[in-house]
């Protein structure tokens, strides 16, 4: 399934060169995940019922092209791979400025986290099922 939100930019999100500060880019991929996993059912309500939330292993971003006040910024969400169990998965977002122009590509590594535990677990069906949902990558692989 594809998904992609658009990101409307303040004047905060920028740097004193007046472009995108990089810390803005982490959080447009942080509130992509988020807004897909409740817009397909998967809330915080229903993560506190099953004692899980995700956890991020490792974040990165590739700076392509800059973003500045007044550009159409779009962010899409990919799955890059997954485990057998889903407990782990990577995803990928690419950041579009004006439709098409790609100006960033986040790369995150994520687990599934039994909150009471602390531990890295598989999540319940509901969330299996929204992971596989995602469009994939065209490399992407079930480790």
């Amino acid at each position: 399934m594809k998904y992609t939100k658009k990101i409307e930019l303040r004047w905060s999100d920028l740097d004193p060169n007046f472009h995108l500060r990089h810390s803005a880019y982490y959080d447009f991929g942080a509130y992509c995940r988020v807004s897909f996993l409740f817009d397909n059912g998967v809330t915080t309500k229903v993560m506190h019922e099953h004692s899980v939330g995700p956890v991020l292993f490792r974040e990165e971003c590739f700076f392509k092209r800059e973003i500045v006040f007044g550009d159409e910024v779009t962010i899409n969400l990919k799955l890059k791979s997954v485990s057998k169990d889903f407990r782990k998965f990577s995803m990928v977002h690419e950041i579009y400025k004006n439709e098409n122009v790609l100006a960033a590509l986040i790369v995150v590594d994520l687990a599934w986290m039994h909150t009471g535990l602390r531990k890295i677990t598989a999540p319940p069906e509901i969330i299996q099922r929204t992971v596989d949902v995602m469009e994939k990558t065209d490399d992407f692989v079930i480790t």
